[in-house]
């Protein structure tokens, strides 16, 4: 049964089990694990490629309903051309591999972030992908490629302006590139890095945040379960105390 998303900024239902509903992923470490294995950096990102591909399925399994991660930051763009060049062209091969997989499997995608500058045939990819996978509600997959979280934020504050709405909490969550999911509950980050690196700077102001030392090729099933568990053991309060979050589960 396909679950309504919340407002932005507001707790969802629980899942079974007490799985977090959105889950976000900072997939860092790419780059270190190809050096570690004198490979070029591109052979990382081929690597993350089939670790988010497991991380899809395993997602998908637990009851997961939503999973964003961090493909291409607009700060990426500094990278060398070479690195750059490449990160597009699996993009682009990725859109062509994948969309049929998570058709099939009932993922609806979504690719957050600006399009301006991008290949055309990379847009071209993004916009055939999220028709093909519109109706599907098993699991929602926003891929943030060229996104920033001050980006977000700045489009979202422009959209109001141009329509002559006033710049309040609310309207400004809805005019965010996320609107159409709740604010992640797990934030996870691979690589070791403990930073949020301009990710989804609005949505993750209540969210858990779970480090992990394993570089994103190596983050395998067992660190994702840890990373689950780890959410069972916080009490999100939302501003509250603890007596209340306890009244409110006994209530």
């Amino acid at each position: 049964m396909a679950h309504p998303p919340a407002a932005a900024g507001e707790p969802v239902p629980a899942t079974p089990g007490g799985v977090p509903a959105h889950v976000a992923i900072v997939m860092d470490g790419n780059g270190r694990w190809a050096r570690q294995r004198l490979l070029p950096r591109v052979a990382g990102h081929r690597a993350g490629m089939e670790t988010l591909r497991r991380v899809i399925g395993w997602s998908a399994e637990r009851g997961v309903r939503v999973l964003t991660v961090f493909a291409f930051s607009s700060e990426n763009w500094s990278r060398p051309a070479d690195e750059v060049s490449a990160i597009l062209r699996l993009m682009i091969q990725a859109l062509m591999d994948e969309v049929p997989r998570l058709a099939d499997a009932g993922v609806r995608l979504h690719v957050v972030g600006a399009r301006d500058g991008l290949p055309e045939e990379l847009v071209t990819g993004m916009v055939e992908a999220e028709r093909r996978t519109a109706g599907n509600e098993r699991l929602v997959l926003n891929v943030c490629f060229n996104y920033g979280g001050r980006w977000d934020i700045v489009q979202a504050a422009q959209a109001l302006a141009a329509r002559g709405e006033p710049i309040t909490e609310a309207a400004l969550a809805g005019a965010l590139a996320l609107a159409h999911v709740s604010d992640p509950d797990l934030v996870i980050r691979t690589g070791g890095e403990q930073r949020i690196s301009n990710f989804l700077l609005w949505q993750l102001a209540y969210s858990e945040l779970y480090f992990s030392d394993r570089l994103w090729p190596a983050f395998d099933e067992a660190e994702f379960d840890r990373a689950l568990a780890a959410y069972t053991q916080r009490q999100r309060r939302f501003g509250r105390t603890p007596e209340q979050v306890q009244a409110a589960q006994v209530a």
